[in-house]
């Protein structure tokens, strides 16, 4: 875009000129939705107006928007927020953006609960809270504490808690350092990413600390699983999120530790995306 190019007159051709930028269609719509001051799932407002005008102030804002897309910036930042598990959680450049492959971790941590009254829950690297909260949400009888290590990401965890009114309780710390015991499910999203990885370029917008993990990008797993039996109750379980060529050192790992029922779970493109095991002290 340039000071030259004619402004759109109408709702209909502000869609249309963000598309021919090279912005996807859907991320067009929700940020034209958005600088409108619409809801940025409301695509159904878009067909029933596309003949408004086009306000100036609202495609000054979208032009600004649009130039950050295309530099990479993800939608989610852009527009402050994003659905996971439907629940609509602020975010920003200080936290990841939530996957909608996640939610496998979420469905996963739900049924190993189901059975148990009153569970205590922990998610390791809660970063935006959104495995946390997506956990209180379902389980209102769970005690949820969630850690991270980063106070900026704690900040916009609890931030989220208080607007959702979601009692997870917080923690500032690196992993399970601190942490207490008797856990029914330890549930982690933890850095994965290999430090060469070349799809780190494509994320640059993101923080890094929350996704590179050593030259294979198994570290922090590592830590986890070597860690979480002390927290765990007996038949508790430890559920991580890994990289889409992971599954099978991330079973090894948990076999090698002693974990029980070592299995995964594949996400919704039907990739290997999350593993996971039981703690049985008795064998």
């Amino acid at each position: 875009m340039t000071a030259d190019d004619p402004k759109p007159s109408t709702v209909a051709q502000a869609l249309a000129a963000a598309v021919a930028l090279g912005v996807e269609r859907l991320d067009a719509q929700s940020l034209l939705l958005h600088a409108l001051g619409r809801a940025p799932h409301d695509r159904a407002w878009l067909l029933a107006h596309d003949t408004d005008a086009m306000p100036d102030a609202a495609w000054s804002a979208l032009s600004a928007q649009l130039s950050r897309r295309l530099a990479g910036e993800p939608v989610a930042y852009l527009l402050g927020e994003k659905e996971f598990h439907g629940l609509a959680l602020h975010v920003d450049p200080r936290v990841l953006v939530p996957r909608p492959d996640t939610e496998t971790l979420v469905e996963w941590a739900l049924q190993c609960l189901e059975g148990h009254a009153a569970p205590r829950v922990l998610d390791l690297g809660t970063g935006s809270g959104a495995i946390a909260l997506a956990l209180q949400h379902a389980r209102r009888d769970a005690q949820v504490d969630a850690v991270d290590a980063s106070a900026d990401a704690l900040a916009v965890a609890q931030a989220n808690a208080q607007r959702l009114g979601l009692p997870v309780c917080f923690t500032e710390a690196s992993w399970l350092d601190g942490a207490g015991s008797g856990y029914t499910v330890i549930a982690s999203n933890p850095p994965y990413i290999a430090a060469g990885d070349p799809h780190l370029p494509a994320l640059r917008h993101e923080p890094s600390s929350a996704l590179v993990a050593g030259a294979d990008g198994l570290d922090d797993i590592r830590q986890i699983v070597q860690n979480a039996p002390d927290h765990l109750a007996e038949g508790g379980w430890l559920l991580l999120e890994h990289g889409h060529d992971q599954a099978a050192s991330v079973r090894q790992l948990l076999t090698a530790r002693g974990f029980a029922e070592v299995q995964s779970r594949d996400d919704l493109a039907g990739i290997q995306r999350c593993s996971g095991g039981i703690w049985r002290t008795v064998k």
